[in-house]
């Protein structure tokens, strides 16, 4: 009787215990694969603690054949989903699949064996009031459940073995949390140990206790663990973790997609491999025809001591493809550019001189030339010449983006530096301190056509350019002292310089008085306004 007392006790110990389990599992887990298996496996330790509770009260034989039905059904089940467990726990790989449904299986065949038994006694070869005595498939299914569970450690054992260079303690508690009963069992079995009373309940009892720290304590199935877990390997940015020893102790799932990284125990032997040079916390590195940027960070304890290095992965190979792509597109469109220009430009001017030489040869063979017209013929074929050579020295310096996209003042000085035979008188008032670096682009553009129309329509011995940066507006005023005109039109040229002022927001004024010269005013507004 007090045997029967103690076996109860104990019993229900083990019941409160994984009771308690699996409504932390309801309560603290999230609704995924690894839970649901989890909370599988603590179910059917609980159903083969009420088949030996129910096994004490039996009073007949069906009431004790349905309460070892129902401890089979228990433990058929836990093994193999321990092990289906231990595979989704350390994320085993797919190649692995077959072999895990192959041991689900196991629980339908083993219940079938426990219920045909009567017939065929392969499981049990007595089964009676006074006690029962096992069969040979009852060792051989024995045998089974054992490896399903101790492969399962051993997966997890090895899985933070490697990735942590040590056994963990949610490890070591899991481990213990089935390795104890299972010991035990196993002595009881074989009736190694045998003092009377059932002992394995008061070691699955143990075994929840094992489970609850882990879960409580070291956060085992704890959704936010699992979320971030979930998080980091899904993420497309690779995570690499050391200890201040350099040891790897963490990579996520992208890292390993796009590096191998399972020969590097070190952040140092990786670091040299892969080819990263950390002058800097950044560093951009061609591997395997891909562009990778590196980033550097370390992580500090309460202390403010560094307690781990963190170097995260970027593959921005299809950015820096665009990036170059661009970069072609834009020379190519520059070049489409100044083969326009030069031959709207330039091209215009070199036939005007074609044709004047060709009346100029005309003239020159008749018996009277007309001196003067000549000299006319002469001087305009050497204003457009000048003008020719200007244009063309323009088109070929706006290639040289560096020098005149640096300020304002610097692309008009472009412009003016080109220029030959002629007078210019540069004027800047006020201080080029970057605020109209916006409009670089636009001033050099519009210089450059005022000026080549200065030589080319004006015959301007002199032009005079005066640049004033106020708090409000860019003003530039470009005054030549060419023959004028007496009524402006706005052709191709002007017209451009207009529409450019005008999405700028500013403003031009072509002003000219025949015989008195051409000026042009434009006024750019600061991007404040």
């Amino acid at each position: 009787m007090t045997t029967t007392v103690i076996a109860v006790i104990l019993l229900f110990a083990g019941l409160s215990g994984m009771g308690i389990a699996v409504a932390w599992i309801i309560r603290k887990g999230n609704n995924n694969r690894l839970t649901r298996l989890f909370g599988v496996c603590q179910i059917s330790i609980i159903l083969w603690i009420i088949s030996q509770l129910l096994i004490l009260f039996s009073v007949t034989l069906k009431q004790k054949q349905l309460s070892y039905i129902i401890g089979n059904i228990g433990i058929s089940f836990f093994a193999p989903f321990w092990f289906m467990f231990s595979a989704e726990y350390i994320e085993l790989k797919s190649g692995f699949e077959k072999l895990i449904k192959v041991f689900s299986v196991l629980p339908l065949s083993a219940i079938l064996l426990v219920l045909t038994n009567p017939l065929h006694h392969l499981y049990y070869s007595v089964f009676d009031m006074k006690g029962i005595e096992y069969a040979t498939l009852f060792y051989v299914y024995q045998v089974i459940y054992y490896i399903c569970i101790i492969s399962g450690i051993i997966m997890m054992c090895i899985k933070h073995a490697r990735q942590y260079n040590h056994v963990t303690k949610q490890t070591v508690l899991l481990t213990l949390s089935t390795a104890v009963p299972l010991a035990v069992n196993t002595l009881t079995v074989t009736k190694v140990l045998d003092l009377g009373i059932e002992l394995t309940p008061l070691f699955f009892a143990f075994s929840s206790i094992m489970i609850l720290i882990a879960l409580g304590k070291y956060g085992l199935l704890n959704i936010n663990s699992i979320a971030m877990r979930d998080v980091a390997d899904n993420m497309e940015t690779g995570v690499i973790i050391s200890d201040m020893n350099g040891n790897i102790s963490y990579k996520n799932r992208y890292v390993e997609n796009i590096i191998s990284t399972g020969e590097y125990a070190t952040m140092k032997k990786f670091t040299e491999s892969v080819g990263i040079n950390f002058s800097e916390n950044v560093c951009g590195v061609n591997y395997n025809e891909r562009y990778l940027n590196f980033r550097r960070s370390f992580c500090k304890n309460n202390s403010g001591e560094d307690v781990a290095e963190i170097i995260t992965v970027s593959d921005v190979t299809e950015y820096h493809e665009l990036a170059s792509a661009e970069k072609k597109l834009g020379i190519e469109q520059e070049r489409n550019r100044i083969a326009q220009e030069i031959h709207d430009s330039a091209g215009h001017t070199f036939t005007m001189i074609s044709s004047l030489s060709k009346i100029l040869a005309f003239e020159a063979e008749k018996e009277n030339p007309d001196i003067k017209s000549m000299l006319e013929y002469i001087s305009e074929i050497d204003g457009l010449s000048r003008s020719g050579l200007t244009q063309l020295r323009c088109s070929v310096n706006n290639l040289r983006e560096d020098k005149f996209m640096t300020s304002v003042t610097q692309a008009v000085r472009n412009v003016i530096n080109v220029l030959r035979d002629i007078d210019v008188e540069f004027c800047v008032q006020g201080n080029d301190d970057g605020k109209y670096d916006f409009c670089i682009k636009e001033v050099y553009d519009n210089c450059r056509e005022i000026i080549t129309n200065a030589i080319r329509y004006s015959r301007a011995s002199r032009i005079d350019i005066i640049v004033r940066f106020l708090d409000e507006r860019l003003e530039i005023y470009i005054l030549d002292n060419g023959k004028g005109c007496e009524n402006i039109t706005e052709n191709n040229g002007l017209r451009g310089i207009r529409e450019r002022m005008e999405k700028l927001g500013g403003s031009v004024k072509f002003s000219s008085v025949y015989g008195e010269g051409f000026s042009v005013i434009m006024k750019i507004p600061s991007e404040r306004e």
